[in-house]
């Protein structure tokens, strides 16, 4: 699918007025309750089928239902990177007024990784043929160990990333309001919040790598790969303080993002035969079958449990009281 540079132009003017919009309008930094995260939840699930839609109208049913496919896979795989965004909050006990801000520039800097990882893959997958076994056995082995070896996470402050920026830039291990950066006795020195912010970014980078490559599964057109990805991190935000408190219900959901993964892994290294070039109807009644039996089994399977989720006036999430004291002493370069 060829795309001239001024629907790219438009697209991005459309991504970053949203963003703007979103920004704006949670400039306050208030707890975002379930009812507005719901709210914005439907929203931005609303703009995706839209975008869909246009497509349809646009470049016909097939494009749309790539689309469609690549938006549902990248929509599925987004809730696991709830349980990680949690993990990170919880783990640097992340007041619930800033937890939007972080998410709001991660998402920034997502859209921006996520578009090299698809310049560069697309290109690979079009230019040398033996990736597609590569991207392949790279998504079946992702699946298993989603599958099999789900919850073993390294703490977030010893991720290589986080650790590299603790080293090179001084951090006062503390949180100043929603300031990533502050002075200290003259001297420039980053919060706890921009440490979370970088511990979010890195973990996202992991996550892009097989979301990436499950939907260039599907499709190596640029445009139709980064749409869905746009509009899949778009209600990240939302989608997170949704869903944070209804997390540990999902027991078993992990087990059909493990299957997805294999499924699109087995489709680049069956890309030349029947398997690899299913139609898209049936890609995409094999994502809804599998998310939905997953999801099905795990509300059975902690049906009558609770949850931290609370009423529609509540936040969705919260995290322990963290610190906001100055220390006398911050960190700086080794």
């Amino acid at each position: 699918m060829s795309v001239s540079w001024w629907v790219w132009a438009v697209l991005m003017l459309a991504v970053a007025a949203m963003l703007a919009v979103d920004l704006f309008l949670h400039r306050d930094n208030h707890v975002i309750g379930f009812r507005e995260a719901a709210i914005w939840s439907g929203i931005w699930i609303a703009a995706g089928l839209l975008f869909g839609v246009i497509l349809w109208v646009w470049q016909g049913g097939e494009v749309a239902g790539t689309y469609y496919a690549g938006y549902l896979i990248e929509k599925a795989l987004s809730i696991d990177n709830v349980f990680i965004f949690a993990l990170i909050f919880t783990y640097f006990a992340v007041p619930a007024a800033f937890q939007h801000k972080v998410l709001f520039w991660g998402v920034i800097g997502a859209l921006v990784f996520r578009l090299v990882f698809i310049i560069v893959g697309a290109e690979l997958l079009q230019t040398f043929f033996w990736t597609a076994y590569v991207f392949g056995v790279f998504l079946i082995y992702t699946g298993y160990q989603m599958a099999f070896r789900h919850g073993g996470q390294t703490p977030p402050d010893q991720n290589p990333v986080v650790r590299l920026v603790r080293r090179v830039i001084p951090t006062d291990p503390a949180y100043h309001g929603d300031r990533f950066f502050i002075r200290i006795n003259g001297k420039r020195v980053a919060t706890l919040l921009f440490v979370v912010l970088i511990a979010v970014e890195a973990t996202d980078l992991i996550f892009a790598m097989d979301s990436v490559a499950t939907i260039l599964a599907l499709t190596t057109s640029t445009f139709i790969v980064w749409t869905a990805n746009a509009f899949a991190l778009l209600g990240l935000r939302s989608l997170y303080f949704c869903l944070a408190g209804l997390l540990r219900r999902f027991v078993h959901l992990h087990y059909g993002l493990a299957a997805l993964l294999t499924f699109a892994g087995v489709k680049l290294i069956l890309s030349e035969t029947p398997v690899g070039k299913l139609p898209i109807p049936v890609t995409l009644g094999v994502i809804v079958a599998t998310l939905t039996v997953s999801i099905v089994w795990s509300l059975h399977s902690t049906r009558g449990t609770t949850t931290d989720a609370t009423d529609a006036g509540e936040p969705a999430v919260s995290a322990p009281a963290a610190r906001t004291d100055r220390p006398e002493q911050f960190t700086t370069p080794q």
